[in-house]
Order: structure tokens, then sequence, then C-alpha cells
């Protein structure tokens, strides 16, 4: 390995026990950890994660034969095989996937981890790999928290993790258009930056927008934050590149077509189980001159609901829309304190006003000046008349300030001994109330009766016509010696709950792997044969991202 490359994947890498900046320091103030300890319990020692060194590795499998064959593809440089870039490709980041990291115990990881520059070296890597029976795992920012990332041979006799950091950058800015082509590789703030030069914005920033790369937003449809204004990935992307092993496929971006089923949707969201998507072309826009946030407050999550409804359905939806119920309204303001976002809702004044419990919603318009002053004073006015108290614009500018630190927190609730982690959905408006309290109640109930009684919160954060998404954390304690099967529980009774509610099994996390034993209950028997026929098709060895999607 040259020194150069070692130095770019050092600075690149996240933490492989946690999230984010391996620099990143913080502690949880005293207020927190005894709210943490009357609300669920805490470890009396703290958990911390072992040394990189004694992290569990089986010997890497990866052949002579087939270890020419990807230096041919990429060059040997470019093909690591060394402890710690193993174990930082060993996993996504849910909860399960920390849990082993942390404890020195992944379930896997990749023999090897490939490093391309160029969608050539992409195809050369996948041609090698079907000839040697190598699995191949994409791997962008490694975000992924449904398994997504989980380096399984499958039937193949060995993995690999192919890395496409190096993939990145800008290829093309069609200003006049308002389209750009970048690279799949590029991560979230580095394509905000590149296209701030030519004073323009994707606006797609998921909470991990900080790692995050594009390619591997396409890959699984994911939705940013202000997706109710700029619109999902799946319709920011107009046209795409993709390397599978048996073809290339290019999709022009095109205003729009009559030319037969949109390919592009059956390539969006594929997970990497059909091919790499090695360039995205974009929708973009000018970039805002002016953010206005503001906060509101409603007397329940039902009255709360209903308002956000009147604001999608009269075509007046900001963009960006959250509804915390309840409990995730009370914890928050737990958690942050008097001094914090307590202090800024100014409880003393919602309780003037008859608003005692409630939920807190959090707002934000983007865009030209009078453009955003405009749809800001016709929204509020719907909530308004719907019951939402106005508070102001400084508890929405305090979620903006951290509304990328969340992850960081589950880390050091980790060290408590605490269960954290999110699941989501979407639903129809006419069922969504009742969809919610039955997660909760499939929730409470399994890990009520593991002696681990829940904290079960949600939130609405994505607003459509016919309905919205829902978004809940779960905090409980440990149950020591099944930690494991104590999420697995959760998340199963969840999932089944969403289904028989008549929820979609995700909303913007992808299926992964975690989502697969219940992909067919969604898209029923025949569409899964439909995905698996496209992936014969493309993948006729089997190379790609095995176990995921389509299990």
């Amino acid at each position: 390995m040259s020194a150069s490359l070692d130095t770019a994947i050092a600075a690149e890498d996240m933490r492989w026990w946690g999230w984010g900046d391996p620099g990143h320091q913080s502690a949880l103030p005293d207020h927190v950890v005894e709210l943490l300890r009357e609300e669920v319990g805490i470890a009396e020692d703290p958990r911390r994660p072992v040394e990189l060194e004694d992290v569990k590795l089986p010997p890497s499998a990866l052949g002579r034969a087939a270890h020419r064959g990807l230096s041919d593809a990429v060059g040997a440089a470019r093909i690591l095989t060394d402890h710690q870039v193993r174990v930082v490709h060993a996993a996504g980041k849910g909860y399960v996937d920390l849990l082993r990291q942390r404890t020195g115990t992944p379930e896997a990881a990749p023999d090897a981890v490939v490093f391309p520059d160029s969608h050539e070296q992409v195809a050369a890597v996948l041609a090698a790999c079907a000839r040697f029976r190598v699995a191949v795992v994409p791997f962008g920012g490694g975000t992924s928290v449904v398994g997504g990332v989980a380096p399984l041979r499958g039937r193949q006799v060995a993995v690999v993790s192919l890395d496409l950091r190096h993939l990145r950058g800008l290829v093309d800015v069609d200003r006049e258009s308002l389209l750009v082509r970048a690279a799949a590789g590029t991560r979230g703030p580095a394509l905000e930056a590149e296209l701030a030069a030519h004073r323009l914005t994707l606006g797609h920033f998921p909470q991990s927008f900080e790692y995050v790369t594009i390619g591997g937003c396409a890959a699984t449809r994911s939705a940013g934050q202000a997706s109710n204004g700029y619109g999902r990935i799946d319709e920011l992307v107009r046209g795409l590149r993709m390397a599978s092993p048996s073809a290339e496929l290019v999709l022009a971006a095109q205003p729009a077509s009559a030319a037969g089923p949109d390919l592009r949707e059956l390539i969006v969201g594929s997970e990497g189980t059909l091919g790499v998507i090695t360039d995205v072309t974009l929708k973009v826009r000018p970039r805002p001159a002016e953010t206005h946030y503001e906060a509101l407050f409603f007397e329940t999550f039902e009255q709360g609901a209903q308002a956000l409804r009147l604001v999608a359905q009269e075509r007046r939806a900001p963009d960006i829309g959250r509804l915390s119920d309840e409990e995730e309204t009370r914890l928050t303001m737990g958690l942050a304190g008097d001094g914090g976002l307590k202090g800024r809702l100014g409880r003393g004044y919602i309780r003037t006003r008859g608003y005692a419990g409630g939920c807190l919603g959090i707002f934000g318009w983007e865009g030209d000046t009078d453009d955003v002053r405009q749809r800001a004073g016709d929204t509020l006015a719907v909530l308004r008349r719907a019951g939402g108290l106005q508070l102001g614009g400084s508890p929405a500018r305090a979620w903006a300030r951290g509304r990328f630190a969340a992850p960081y927190l589950r880390d050091d609730l980790f060290s408590l001994g605490v269960m954290v982690d999110t699941m989501e959905t979407a639903g129809r408006w006419s069922g969504l109330l009742g969809l919610r309290e039955a997660i909760i109640a499939a929730v409470r109930q399994t890990l009520g009766d593991r002696g681990t009684p829940p904290l079960v919160m949600c939130h609405i954060s994505h607003l459509y016509q016919s309905g919205a998404s829902l978004y809940f954390t779960v905090i409980a304690r440990q149950q020591d010696g099944a930690e494991i099967e104590q999420w697995q529980a959760a998340k199963a009774a969840a999932t089944d709950a969403i289904i028989a509610g008549g929820g979609t099994l995700t909303h913007h996390h992808g299926v992964g792997r975690d989502h697969a034993a219940w992909l067919e209950r969604e898209i029923g028997p025949a569409g899964v044969d439909l995905l698996r026929g496209l992936k014969a098709r493309l993948d006729p060895a089997g190379i790609m991202n095995p176990g995921k999607l389509m299990g």
C-alpha cells in the first residue's frame, strides 16, 4: 500500500466502532445521565469499545489468482488486506453493526478492500470477481443502518468491499438546464461545496449527510431533511451510469420521456445488487438567498398531524416539516435541560396558553427572500388556524444547528449500556395515527416482556398529499447477554406491525439485509421474481451484494 493512499484512507474513515469523526469528543451532561438512569436504567460501569487490534477477524480468503485478477484491474497498491481497513469495512452503522464492532466480534469482514478510481476500473473489478467467484459489496460512506454493506459472500468463495471514495467530484455542470453530473463516490459536503462555487445546491441533507456519497444515496432511495421542498433523491436523479458484471447501462438525463418504462426506477434503490452506480446526473437549484425557521407547538400529536395534512394537501408544505409526538417532545426538552431547548421554548409561556404537554413542530423554508416570506406566511397561517402556537425561530434554529449530531449521542449511550436505534415507515393520512400506535405498542410489549421497558419516540419527518413518514427512536436498557436478540425481536415486531398496518417497509433507509425477509409482503411474489430475473440478466454469477434487497 502506498503511503499517500494510506494517509487518504485514514483521513476519510469514520470511527470503526461508532459514528463520525474519530477526533470528536463528547460527554453526556450529568442531567442527561440522571434522566436515563430514571427512565430506562444504565450500566454502572462504562462499556468501552475494545482496542482495534483486539477485533477478531478470520484470515483473508482471497486467493492468489483472484488477487492477480484484481491487480490487473486496479493495480496492486489499491487492494488492501490489512487489519484496520478490513475492520472499517466490516459493517455499517446500525445498532447491531456497532454492538458487534464495539465488542470486537464483527459477523464478517471483507477479504480485501479494493479502491478503483474510474468507471472502467469498476467494470474491470466486476469482471475479475465474476471470473474468480468473489462477491462484491459496493461501499460509499458506509452509513447503512439496515445491513446494506454487510460483507456477505453468498455462494462465492471470497468477498471484497468495493470502496468508491476515489470516484468523486463534479464531471459536468449545465447551469442553464440546472443539471450537474457527479461521480458516485462524492460525499455530501464535498458536493455542496463544489456546487456552491456555481451558486447551486442539490438540497439533499439526510442526517448522515457528513459521510454519505451521492451514489449511495441513489442506490438506497434516500430522503433528505428538506425533501419536502427539494424532492427525494429518486426525484433528483435524472440520469446515471452503472457497471454490472454483464453489461454497462447509461441513461441520459432527459426533461421527460415516453420511451417505455423509466429504467432509472429500476436502478435507483437497487442497493448494489444489480451493479455499481458510477456517476449520476442530478437536478439542482440556485443556492437559496434566505433560510427561515419557525417552531410551533400543538396540544396533541393528532392535532399537529391534521395541521400538517392541511398544509400538504393545500400545497403549502414547507421545505422542512417535522412534528415530534408527546414522548419525543418531552424527552427532547429533558435531554436539552433548562438552559437548552426547554428554555428556548418558553415552557411557562406554553403552559399559560393551555398547551401543557403537547408536541413540537419544526418548519423551514429556503429560497429567494420574497418567495420565502410568501410561502412561510401561507404555511404559518394554515398551521395557526389548525391550532398551532407559534414560538418563533429560536427553537427551530437550535434544531438546525444540531441536526447531524444525533449519531454521536448514540455512541455515548452505548457506553452507558443503553440500547438506542431508529426505524421508519410511511403511511396514508387516513391510517397514520393508527399505524403509529400499533408500532409503538408492538415495541413496548416486546421489550417489556424481556424486562427492558423502552422509551419509544416518534416524529413525522416528510409530508405528501396522500400521507407522511413516521420516524421512531427506541431507547431501552440493554439486555445483558442478549443485546442482539433484544433489538432484533423489537425490530421484527415493529416491522410486522408496519406491514399489517398498511405502512411501507422503509421510507428512506432502504431494504438492505434487515428488511429483505419482508419485501415480498410489500411487492408480492411476482415483484420479487421480476427483480430476481433482472439480477440474473445483469449479474448471472450472483456476485453483487449477496443477501441484500431480495434476500
